[in-house]
């Protein structure tokens, strides 16, 4: 079965508390578990993966917390898959392609290829300004 897991849904969920903030707020990390309620285990190692893919910044300290690294039009959902789960990649074949005994030719890595190039798309074009601005949208509903 093809998911995202636990861990890139809840990234999603860090992300996105800090991308409702105007750019360059600071947020603790007991305010995001708390607004997003995502168990302390998890937020501490997603944290430091999103630090590690420079998406965010830490701040340690009283006055520290997490902001963005960079303005919220220019962080998308592929980069926070990426940050989580590595490369976006739905087979094997199209992974290492050199493996597969029926690559030349084959149709269903050609269907790989192109659903894997459509969900690509969808990431990339999904940022964090738009999915703020859809949950403010829901809040005012």
């Amino acid at each position: 079965m093809f998911r995202v897991n636990r861990r890139t849904d809840y990234a999603i969920r860090v992300m996105l508390a800090l991308a409702k903030q105007p750019y360059g707020w600071r947020m603790s990390t007991k305010e995001i578990q708390e607004a997003m309620l995502i168990p302390r285990p998890f937020l501490q190692r997603i944290i430091a993966d999103l630090s590690k893919a420079e998406l965010i910044l830490t701040y340690p300290g009283p006055h520290g917390g997490l902001q963005l690294s960079r303005e919220s039009d220019d962080i998308n959902l592929r980069h926070i898959w990426e940050a989580i789960e590595g490369p976006l990649v739905i087979s094997d074949c199209l992974e290492a392609p050199e493996d597969c005994p029926l690559n030349e030719g084959c149709p269903v890595n050609a269907q790989w290829q192109s659903m894997q190039s459509m969900l690509v798309s969808e990431l990339e074009e999904k940022t964090l300004n738009h999915l703020a601005e859809e949950a403010f949208q829901i809040s005012i509903a």
